[in-house]
């Protein structure tokens, strides 16, 4: 279907809605309306690396690893398996009338945005720091999740919008202040590209303000440069709970109300977040139009004309078991695998199994799932931990030994023993071991969004680059041995590297390779 028919058919529809019914159609999670044959939606839904937060999806390596790829084509391929996997999934939840949250076919991906501090806690969303590269990587992914079919397979959106890259903590109330040539140079490449290029049905606007203005009812932005000079014609959503901020945080409003009539006369056409609960409000009080709000439900509902859900279409057969095929899940072994950056290597790879008696892998991430999958993940049916890939590759060939070493950041692992409670067993693991794998690094819950972490005290953001105090006595430990040892550095950002760099033999920056990501650093290590 093209937009122009889509638009007809939305205007048609929207004109027979009363204002409570439109007022109800602007918010994430959208009511029926039953004479008008309209079901209840929710536009919250993720797709970063995988089909996220609604039970069993392909897992594949967090964006960061996509990022590292350079890998134009790989990027279509994954976003193509993303859409089909989600277009499966809606077809049966549909059939058992299950329209929750995170379960519908509008996803919040990709994250376009620049990886400019390296402690922000939400880098390993994005493609990293290049704003050519992020833009080349955000248009394949979204090419590959909207599909090129008659109608949408998914639809993309863009985001955060804009000059967005942190600090979490001051996230609410923050203003980005930037020139125009920094903005344009670094910050708008990548989403004009999504624009202009990928034709991404959705943008996503920023929590911050930028130059004064909240990203979310930004003159300049949304109006001037968005809609006008590149021509988007999608819709544009709120981050979750940004519009509060306007009257809360940022104080350009008073209240409620008026920052309603903000964010909907700028073009925010739906909410994410609890503040278009007030649209009643505003309108009785004269603030907003029906006509306002009839401007952003026709955005809305051509989005889902555009997606087909009133008619047939041809993803409506998409068979449940393409969810976690084994098609897909090659796919991620393989992303995995051109992710994984070489970062020293003294001539010690690859290793060679048959000159190899035992091998000792150590370190708090070296069997650790949530190591794995980064955040914004879905659930999968099987992972692979770096220990357990390294196991299957070697099988009963060669001996492995595992000790975790240390815990991810506190001082100890049992809660009644003393500091280093797992350092005497690492240390035998190497004195007993050819060599010694260490995985150490971070996981979601050291370095992510506000309020989704468990690093609370920096909320997701990182407080320096070095190592947890904990993992870095290991490493320092284990470089004592005088035990030939590999670095498998499982983060998704920039850390100290100095001592691995001076000591290991080897080091390898594996990021978060996916749910399958520990068969693929075996692969990487034994060549």
């Amino acid at each position: 279907m093209n937009r122009q028919e889509a638009v007809r058919r939305a205007t048609e529809l929207v004109e027979q809605m009363s204002v409570e019914e439109l007022a109800s159609q602007l918010r994430f999670d959208a009511d029926e309306i039953p004479h008008l044959d309209i079901p209840e939606y929710n536009w919250w839904n993720e797709g970063l690396h995988g089909v996220a937060r609604a039970g069993t999806a392909t897992v594949f390596p967090q964006a960061i690893g996509l990022g590292a790829t350079f890998d134009e084509e790989l990027l279509e391929r994954v976003g193509v398996a993303v859409s089909t996997e989600a277009r499966a999934k809606y077809n049966e939840n549909e059939k058992h009338e299950d329209r929750d949250i995170y379960k519908g076919i509008t996803l919040w991906s990709p994250n376009v945005n620049l990886f400019r501090d390296p402690r922000w806690g939400r880098g390993h969303e994005t493609y990293g720091e290049d704003p050519t590269l992020i833009a080349i990587l955000g248009v394949a992914f979204i090419k590959g999740l909207q599909g090129e079919g008659e109608y949408l397979r998914t639809a993309a959106c863009a985001k955060h919008f804009a000059v967005h890259s942190g600090p979490e903590e001051k996230r609410h109330y923050f203003d980005a202040k930037v020139s125009m040539k920094e903005l344009w140079e670094t910050y708008l490449p990548q989403f004009e590209a999504c624009v202009r290029e990928g034709k991404v049905e959705a943008v996503m606007g920023a929590y911050n303000r930028t130059n004064g203005e909240p990203c979310c009812a930004h003159s300049y932005l949304m109006v001037e440069v968005l809609r006008k000079q590149w021509g988007f014609q999608g819709h544009y959503v709120s981050d979750c709970w940004a519009i509060r901020d306007f009257h809360e945080h940022h104080k350009v409003t008073d209240r409620p109300e008026e920052s309603v009539r903000l964010a909907l006369e700028m073009g925010c056409d739906v909410n994410c977040g609890c503040t278009y609960q007030k649209i009643l409000n505003a309108y009785e009080e004269g603030l907003i139009s029906k006509e306002l709000l009839q401007k952003s439900a026709i955005r809305l509902f051509t989005t889902r004309f555009l997606l087909g859900m009133f008619d047939e279409t041809e993803y409506d057969h998409i068979p449940y078991e393409v969810v976690e095929c084994r098609e897909h899940i090659e796919l991620s072994i393989e992303a995995a695998c051109k992710s994984v950056v070489l970062l020293k290597n003294d001539g010690i790879l690859p290793l060679n199994k048959k000159k190899l008696k035992t091998i000792g892998v150590i370190g708090p991430n070296a069997n650790s799932r949530e190591a794995l999958i980064g955040n914004y993940h879905g659930t999968a049916s099987r992972y692979v931990t770096v220990l357990e890939g390294i196991q299957d590759y070697v099988g009963d060939d060669v001996r492995v030994l595992y000790s975790e070493g240390c815990h991810l950041f506190l001082d100890q692992v049992e809660k009644l023993a003393r500091e280093d409670d797992r350092i005497s067993e690492a240390m035998t693991v190497a004195e007993h071991s050819d060599l010694v794998i260490l995985c150490l690094g971070l996981d979601e819950s050291l370095e992510g969004e506000e309020g989704d972490t468990g690093n609370a005290y920096a909320s997701g953001d990182k407080q320096g680059l070095m190592l947890p105090p904990s993992q870095q006595r290991l490493l320092e430990i284990v470089a004592e041995m005088g035990v030939p040892f590999i670095v498998c550095m499982m983060a998704g950002s920039a850390m100290d590297l100095n001592l691995a760099d001076n000591r290991a033999n080897a080091v390898l920056q594996t990021w978060y390779p996916g749910a399958r990501g520990g068969k693929a650093v075996a692969d990487i290590l034994f060549g």
